[in-house]
């Protein structure tokens, strides 16, 4: 990878790291108390033995927060990687189902399921990809006449040291970063520009999140709170009772 290049790869990354973080917040703020607590599992929190609104209350916002920031940052760094193939390799982002990238280098052209870590799903999760794999390599040796098509899962992070998967590459962190730019600095030389205005973003982050600890707070003791103690019952009714006509 050339100087420019990398340099115009670190400015994408600081002109859009931006949105990851307004997505972040948009989210924090369209949260509901009651959406979410149906969606946590009530029996776990008991058996944690929390004893407060407040505590109670962070913990299903961290859990919730927690799995939605995965899923906004692991969108991003999909977004990076199609930018890193398309400046290196003249990848673009593919239209195939299952499939986020399609890139040619040298004699052997590359469709790519691009993925945030290494342990992103069970079996028939990777049963369904190697299908998107296989329905992929059909159309394009039929419509384009491609005959060596490799197959590549890329995860964004972590490790993976026997990447031959038989049909398909599972490339990860180092790997999946050289893979689609030819460097094999490419995997840290991109964790400086994420910080882009890092510090201001979280403070307002931070301050909406101290705001909806405190409401929640309120509205938890309204509803699930009879002086000053959680009512078990009434919150696991309230979770999973069953509606009945």
């Amino acid at each position: 990878m050339t100087r420019q290049i990398l340099d115009e790869v670190r400015q994408f990354v600081q002109e859009n790291i931006g949105e990851f973080h307004a997505n972040r917040l948009a989210k924090l703020q369209r949260m509901e108390l009651k959406k979410v607590l149906r969606r946590k599992n009530p029996y776990l929190f008991r058996a944690k033995n929390i004893l407060t609104a407040h505590e109670l209350v962070q913990g299903i916002l961290d859990a919730h927060l927690s799995s939605q920031e995965e899923t906004l940052f692991g969108q991003f760094l999909e977004e990076v990687a199609i930018f890193v193939a398309q400046q290196v390799h003249d990848g673009h982002k593919s239209t195939a189902e299952g499939i986020d990238l399609e890139l040619q280098i040298d004699n052997v052209y590359y469709i790519v399921s691009i993925k945030s870590g290494p342990n992103w799903g069970n079996s028939s999760q990777i049963k369904r990809m190697r299908t998107n794999f296989n329905q992929a390599k059909k159309r394009l040796r039929q419509s384009r006449r491609v005959t060596n098509v490799v197959a590549v899962n890329g995860c964004c992070y972590g490790q993976d040291n026997r990447p031959d998967k038989g049909d398909y590459l599972k490339l990860c962190g180092q790997r999946f970063w050289e893979f689609i730019s030819g460097d094999a600095r490419l995997y840290v030389e991109i964790i400086e520009p994420l910080g882009h205005q890092a510090k201001e973003r979280n403070e307002a982050f931070q301050e909406e999140y101290a705001r909806l600890i405190n409401l929640f707070s309120r509205e938890f003791m309204d509803e699930f709170c009879v002086d000053g103690v959680i009512d078990w019952e009434k919150l696991v009714a309230f979770n999973s009772a069953a509606k009945r006509s």
